[in-house]
């Protein structure tokens, strides 16, 4: 730092983008480095290491009697780990939880949370814990020369910057957490899957990942389930180190019930009570009556869901639940780890597994070394020992004698100063004859120890023998049988709503105001149904309950939405505006059901139109699906539909200023049938100058043989046989023939079939 970083106060000045930048960066590589990525040594994060590491100190072993949690949590904030107490407390509770630790660190006592709520656990001075006898494989080699040691926060005392973990611990108890910019998701693993693929890795070093996924078939959560992706793409994840696999529920068909007997990780039991509770209220699962809770200690998950019959399809109402539930959970992996070498990394299986197994070599490696100082020191000493009772009478004569002993036995017998420090300090108990006979059989033992160490450490074959050994020995005393089946199934399919619903024949009833009802049956009047004051009647279509109404608004662009879920005729209906987003000031003059493959006629009052399938005007969009282009100042006419006869006719009534009526039929072949545009010209209106409509189609009908045309003018009517329809028959875009007198005052054009 140059003089003139300084002020004249001394204080430091720099740029605030330099001084942000460098805040920034330190503070990400402190959350990445010591808060949220575990280390791939012995997979623990450092407030998790510091808590077991703590509960040993105390002499919290599996063994011991349990204490308060607030005593651990104290010495954990105190010592080693200056942050929240609730976050300390909740990471300790975390590792005590046997759904969702594989393999939990911790053994409370008290109210540890349930799968329901895990969060739902007792304070910390309520509760008690100790370490669970797994922790040995963490804790065992502390004490061994086997981890560096760095000073605690305020330099007083040191703790270990990793535990010397004897398995891989990062994959057995995974581990999930946020940094910044990067993120890790490991799955928990099987601990005997997962120690026979480290064995495959030091007997055959090159042993590629194929041969390890025949030992790790997948992850193994805590809650068991089933993990149903396909195979090859487990293998991809563990080729990368990212993906994603999927977990769904275990069940049982019984008397006309299924019982739900494992679900899958971190998935709460009451949630899916109120999922599936909540499509039996919107009657969105028929199938199924009732849904309760039969959980307890005995079966800690038993979720009963009744049937209505025996004849229900179990399999089909289980893969909808799962497409519409968290019965089946999509869980996300991405294996990011802090590596020896400090560095945040995505590791596959295979190099996380050889870059532990460097670990665990160096952690032997590094114990044996130790061990074998120790030994030597040992040795040192009973030599010196040996010397002093091979000359008994002389040592004592020298130690009563002499006024500096020490430095005289080291001279009389050429002995170092631990050996004469060590003579000095024999007591007189131990002068005995027979105590030369213990010197020399632990010198043989230790002899033979120190041959051995010496054996091992020059040889990485007996080296690795070694550590298969251990490995064996720890999958022998702590592995299981794996929980979490892999089966490859097909992918859940919610069911179809249409199949949901009974297929009856409602009415669709529209009113001049744009609200909509249905009815049950295609018997009633839409006409005679309470309407609200100032509304009245103004369309109606009659299909299946199961069937998509579609609207049209004055626009010309369509909605669709399910018959069965508009409301019921017996009340006044709802305004389409609380069901779709229609553009400002549209109104809704049409509605249409049918079959997908149903043809109608649209049409706007400028003159044009074409015919259409019903299934082109489906939109699953509120904003709704532009398909009838309508010339400005123009709106779109109440739909037609067309029957399927050859020799049906279009009739297309025009009226002026609601006056001067006039009446063409033509060929129904002579319309075209598009998917969506303006159309064709059906009637030549005469459009006035000024850019506005004076002379305006009001309506359009399709007629078959047999049928009639009824001519609507306000509250009368006139009602046309198809042969009547020849005097105004004509060619498309004519002007037709003049109405009676009487019925010049046209509003509407409505076609009755030969049954209606």
């Amino acid at each position: 730092m140059s003089s003139g970083d300084l002020n004249f106060d001394g204080v430091e000045r720099q740029p605030l983008k330099t001084f942000t930048e460098k805040a920034y960066l330190d503070y990400s590589m402190y959350v990445i480095l010591d808060r949220a990525l575990p280390q791939l040594a012995d997979g623990l994060k450092p407030v998790q290491r510091r808590i077991v590491y703590a509960m040993s100190e105390l002499g919290l072993a599996a063994g011991s009697k349990h204490k308060k949690s607030a005593r651990t949590i104290g010495d954990v904030i105190g010592k080693f780990h200056p942050h929240g107490d609730s976050a300390a407390y909740e990471a300790m509770v975390h590792m005590a939880q046997d759904f969702s630790y594989r393999y939990p660190l911790i053994d409370g006592q008290g109210n540890f949370g349930s799968a329901d709520d895990p969060k739902s656990f007792a304070a910390m001075r309520y509760t008690e814990s100790r370490l669970r006898p797994y922790t040995e494989t963490l804790l065992a080699e502390l004490g061994q020369g086997t981890v560096e040691w760095t000073p605690n926060f305020d330099g007083t005392m040191d703790e270990p910057a990793l535990l010397p973990a004897r398995l891989p611990n990062v994959l057995l108890n995974g581990a999930t957490g946020i940094a910044v910019g990067m993120a890790t998701d490991i799955p928990p693993h099987n601990l005997r899957e997962v120690v026979t693929a480290c064995i495959k890795l030091l007997d055959e070093p090159d042993a590629p990942l194929k041969e390890l996924l025949k030992s790790v078939q997948g992850p193994d959560l805590p809650t068991g389930a089933e993990i149903v992706t396909p195979k090859s793409e487990l293998r991809a994840m563990y080729e990368t180190g990212t993906g994603s696999f999927r977990a769904r529920a275990v069940y049982e068909v019984g008397d006309g019930e299924v019982i739900i007997t494992a679900l899958p990780y971190q998935v709460s039991g009451s949630k899916i009570q109120e999922q599936v509770a909540a499509q039996i209220r919107a009657k969105k699962l028929p199938m199924v009556e009732n849904v309760r809770d039969e959980s307890d200690h005995e079966d800690p998950t038993r979720i009963v869901l009744e049937l209505r019959s025996n004849r229900v399809d179990a399999e089909q109402v289980m893969t909808h639940l799962f497409a519409t539930t968290d019965l089946e959970r999509t869980y996300r992996v991405n294996m990011n780890v802090i590596t020896l070498d400090g560095r945040p990394q995505v590791l596959g299986l295979r190099p996380m597994l050889v870059e532990w197994l460097a670990y665990r070599t160096r952690t032997v490696t590094r114990r044996l070394e130790y061990r074998l100082g120790k030994v030597n020191a040992r040795l040192h000493i009973l030599d010196g020992l040996l010397i002093a009772y091979l000359n008994l009478d002389e040592v004592i004569r020298i130690v009563r004698t002499e006024d500096e002993p020490k430095a005289v036995l080291m001279k009389r017998f050429a002995l170092s100063s631990e050996q004469a420090e060590a003579i000095l300090e024999t007591k007189l108990r131990h002068l005995a004859r027979l105590e030369e006979m213990k010197i020399r059989g632990e010198q043989a033992e230790l002899a033979t120890e120190r041959d051995g160490i010496e054996k091992l450490l020059q040889s990485p074959v007996r080296l690795k023998q070694l550590i298969r050994d251990e490995l064996s020995a720890d999958a022998l005393k702590y592995g299981d049988k794996r929980r979490t089946r892999i089966v490859e199934r097909e992918a859940a399919k919610a069911i179809d709503e249409t199949e949901l619903v009974t297929a009856e024949p409602v009415t669709v009833v529209l009113s001049t105001a744009g609200f909509v009802r249905q009815a049950k049956g295609h018997e009633i009047d839409p006409r005679s149904l309470s309407y609200k004051t100032g509304d009245a009647f103004l369309a109606a279509a009659r299909g299946k309950s199961t069937q998509q109404a579609v609207f049209l608004d004055s626009t010309g662009r369509t909605y669709s939405i399910l018959a069965h879920t508009l409301p019921s005729a017996r009340g006044q209906g709802e305004p389409m505006s609380g069901r779709v987003d229609p553009p400002d000031g549209a109104s809704f003059p049409s509605v249409m059901i049918g079959e997908p493959p149903d043809r109608w006629l649209l049409a706007s009052d400028a003159g044009y139109g074409f015919i259409v399938k019903l299934e082109d005007l489906y939109s699953r969009n509120r904003a709704g699906k532009a398909v009838l282009t309508v010339p400005e100042g123009a709106k779109a006419l109440c739909a037609a539909a067309v029957p399927e006869h050859p020799k049906a006719l279009v009739a297309v009534a025009v009226a002026v200023d609601g006056q001067d009526g006039r009446l063409l039929v033509f060929p129904v072949g002579e319309v075209p049938e598009m998917a969506k545009g303006k159309g064709n010209k059906l009637f030549n209106v005469h459009a006035p100058k000024g850019g506005f409509f004076g002379e305006q189609m009001v309506g359009v009908a399709v007629v078959a043989p047999g049928g009639r045309l009824r001519v609507v003018c306000g509250e009368r009517a006139m009602t046309l046989s198809y042969a009547e329809l020849d005097p105004y028959r004509g060619e498309r875009a004519q002007r037709g023939a003049m109405l009676p007198k009487t019925y010049r005052r046209v509003t509407m054009l409505e076609a009755e079939s030969s049954g209606a």
